[in-house]
């Protein structure tokens, strides 16, 4: 698939045709870090929507950060609901960040303020509460809900890694968001690992044996 894609409305309107009313897009991101939690968002977009920002969504990885932020901030603005799920780093030592990802994208429905009656999820399968739903791989870069859930997700975490830089400097947490880059393991090694580290994971798991 071209990288260059629009994602579009198609799967809302097929499940539409199949009766359902209350549709929410839900992506994660947060599953490659070595540091900080996994982030779900579930956003409910409506197809007869014709707001000119929807014409710019894309995969959040295909976005800068600046058009990520105007797009939550428009989400934001006109209301649109979604809702976030956070599983913290600790959490996902306890339960492995597959049951981690989807605890969380569980947590962003419940948080949803409504109560969706099918669910578009990024390439994960989800039972939730009885809802049906449908997995769709590169389901960021072909769905208009997942992506818009992806960017959510997305500005909602950097957020988050932009706090905890405060509250850890050195690693660098407001550039690499908790990925293991050069800056971020050799401060690793020479700081050692703090809360928010993920111990299951083998680099931080290496280095603590060391602490």
């Amino acid at each position: 698939m071209k990288s260059n894609a629009k994602p579009t409305f198609d799967e809302e309107l097929i499940a539409r045709k199949s009766g359902y009313f209350s549709i929410a897009g839900i992506d994660e991101v947060g599953r490659g870090p070595i540091a900080g939690p996994v982030v779900s968002a579930a956003v409910i977009l409506e197809t007869s929507m014709f707001f000119n920002w929807l014409s710019k969504i894309r995969d959040s990885k295909q976005l800068s950060h600046k058009r990520r932020v105007e797009i939550f901030d428009s989400i934001v603005s006109e209301n649109i609901p979604y809702g976030i799920g956070i599983v913290s780093s600790s959490e996902i030592d306890d339960i492995g960040i597959v049951e981690a990802t989807r605890k969380s994208m569980i947590k962003a429905v419940d948080n949803l303020g409504i109560n969706p009656d099918f669910l578009l999820i990024d390439a994960v399968s989800l039972d939730k509460h009885g809802i049906e739903s449908k997995s769709i791989i590169k389901g960021d870069q072909l769905c208009l809900s997942i992506a818009a859930a992806s960017i959510v997700a997305k500005v909602c975490r950097d957020s988050m890694m932009l706090e905890e830089d405060y509250n850890y400097p050195g690693y660098g947490f407001a550039q690499n968001k908790g990925y293991p880059t050069k800056l971020h393991m050799d401060r690793l090694r020479e700081l050692g690992p703090t809360p928010i580290h993920r111990f299951s994971f083998a680099p931080v798991r290496d280095i603590s044996r060391s602490w």
